[in-house]
């Protein structure tokens, strides 16, 4: 049975980088991800959400471990490092994250949330789709 729980989407849906990041996640690579601070309420440790797949259907629960808003130039290479998508430079990890951000410039005064997360159980689909 799949909990019902918020939606965790990494990239957008039907995108090989959505497909990329999902499985990051699953490997254990991606423990960590950025989003724009705005308007929208923080999540908290110790919340829980669906990682999304690259059809919108539920892939694991992960759990949030740490939230912190912060400056661009605060993001350290460890936390570039934990996205899971090869960056091994916070200049690395700022120009993906211009460019998947809509070409918004990030500046060093530009509030990031930086929050790291662990799975927790992943879901597994019978081999013929059926999802019952």
């Amino acid at each position: 049975m799949i909990p019902e729980l918020p939606p965790l989407e990494l990239g957008y849906p039907h995108t090989p980088l959505r497909r990329e990041l999902v499985d990051a996640v699953l490997r254990g690579d991606k423990t960590a991800t950025a989003g724009l601070y705005g308007d929208e309420p923080l999540p908290q440790a110790g919340d829980r959400f669906l990682l999304l797949d690259f059809d919108d259907r539920p892939a694991a629960v992960v759990e949030t471990t740490e939230v912190r808003v912060l400056r661009a130039d605060e993001v350290d290479p460890q936390f570039a490092r934990d996205e899971g998508e090869g960056f091994e430079t916070v200049a690395d990890w700022r120009e993906a994250h211009e460019r998947f951000w809509t070409g918004r410039e990030i500046r060093d005064d530009t509030l990031i949330v930086a929050e790291r997360f662990r799975l927790i159980e992943r879901i597994e689909f019978p081999a013929d789709g059926d999802r019952a």
